[in-house]
């Protein structure tokens, strides 16, 4: 890889990172908070790219002011003194390619957010909130998977006791066939996804396709019961109606972090 080459795919990979930071596709690979960091750093890239072209430019500029061939290890200068020094001085080791591989992860793949594979695979990821906000006193409570599961679990649904509630998360079904409703919730990228479920009881619609999004209204029930993946607690909403919605703008929680 000739410095040509470096400075070619450093500008592509830069523009990529702009790219999805522009748009909602950084949202499948990080939070919502790493937006400036993402751009940033596609705007190092860029100017990397272009200052190595520059340089590259004004090196062969001067190369043949002093009347030899850029890299023939003629003339004056320290390139004089070692013949084929810049003739094979500025090739980096083939594996150097390898930086193709993200580059074209950004441009030729776009993964959809994790969904229900994950979630059937990983245990609840619950934790107990060190606060619980003040909710309206009127009116259906709309929480997210999150916030309904760490009332219901750990604040024993206190807040939640005769209140029409509705939860928007994707539908997964484990193995013995509990239907779930989840959120992946995530600290920094969707590497670290875990999921949060809440088990559905009541009128659950007959037919339940896992990824699929819907909004659950329905009420607090106290039936809690452990994650077949890890034991953590999985709190159950009885449901009284789902409505399916298309998948939000940003499919994963970040409430437990903000």
């Amino acid at each position: 890889m000739n410095r040509q080459a470096q400075s070619a795919l450093l500008f592509l990979l830069g523009a990529a990172l702009w790219h999805a930071g522009t748009t909602d596709l950084y949202l499948r690979y990080v939070k919502a908070g790493l937006r400036p960091l993402l751009l940033a750093a596609a705007v190092v890239l860029v100017a990397a790219a272009v200052a190595s072209v520059g340089y590259g430019w004004r090196r062969g500029r001067r190369g043949a002011g002093s009347g030899a061939e850029p890299g023939s290890g003629l003339g004056h200068g320290p390139s004089a003194d070692r013949p084929g020094a810049d003739r094979h001085g500025h090739h980096a080791p083939h594996v150097s390619w390898l930086l193709l591989l993200p580059l074209l992860a950004l441009i030729l793949v776009a993964p959809p957010a994790l969904g229900s594979y994950s979630a059937t695979r990983t245990g609840t990821a619950l934790q107990q909130p060190l606060a619980y906000p003040a909710l309206p006193a009127t009116g259906p409570l709309r929480l997210s998977v999150v916030d309904y599961a760490g009332r219901a679990v750990y604040d024993k649904g206190r807040t939640l006791e005769g209140r029409r509630i509705e939860v928007t998360g994707f539908v997964a079904v484990d193995r013995s066939g509990t239907p779930y409703l989840v959120r992946m919730a995530l600290n920094c990228c969707a590497a670290d996804a875990q999921p949060v479920k809440i088990g559905l009881t009541g009128a659950i619609p007959p037919v339940l396709q896992p990824d699929t999004w819907l909004t659950v209204t329905g009420t607090y029930t106290p039936r809690t019961e452990k994650d077949p993946v890890n034991g953590g607690p999985v709190p159950f909403l009885r449901v009284t109606a789902a409505t399916p919605v298309p998948v939000p703008h940003d499919p994963y929680d970040e409430s437990w972090n903000t």
